[in-house]
């Protein structure tokens, strides 16, 4: 038999990403009953310590640093612990029990390019926090850098503004 394609979703802690992970469970698998069509990966972007710190700006001392970074790790791990057993529980709650979830340390849109790579997906699923031109600026958007970066279909989801 042969397998079935992948489909690598991307999902951060927002209330938008898991919007996006119920469309998809309910558009692409709850309707097919336990006859999926989908490998479903789902991949968190753990963020470091440094790309938190950096929001600082380079070159600001922090007092008790040491500790600082440790509480720190702790959070980013606890934040990490809480978005992959809430996805677990969205995905039992829609009856899609055959599903991988990763957490990989680093740049969101790195991670889930990477993972898509590393999976062969054939379809890449992000969502939208709907940031205007400028925010999107700053920030940056996960979802644009994927259309552009990501070797296979991406399909972004957006929450309806109601």
């Amino acid at each position: 038999m042969a397998e079935k394609p992948v489909m690598v979703m991307g999902l951060d802690e927002s209330e938008h990403s898991f919007y996006a992970l119920e469309w998809t469970l309910d558009n692409f698998f709850a309707k097919s009953g336990s006859d999926h069509p989908f490998k479903l990966v789902i991949v968190h972007a753990r963020r470091t310590p440094a790309s938190v710190i950096g929001v600082a700006g380079p070159g600001i001392p922090l007092q008790g640093s040491g500790d600082f970074i440790t509480v720190l790790e702790t959070d980013i791990k606890k934040e990490a612990i809480k978005t992959v057993v809430k996805a677990t529980e969205v995905c039992k709650k829609k009856s899609v029990n055959e599903v991988t979830v990763e957490v990989n340390e680093g740049d969101p849109r790195n991670v889930i390019c990477e993972a898509v790579d590393k999976h062969h997906a054939s379809i890449l699923v992000v969502g939208s926090h709907g940031y205007g031109a400028i925010k999107r600026a700053v920030l940056g958007s996960v979802s644009d850098y994927c259309t552009h970066h990501a070797h296979c279909t991406i399909m972004i989801v957006k929450k309806p503004k109601n």
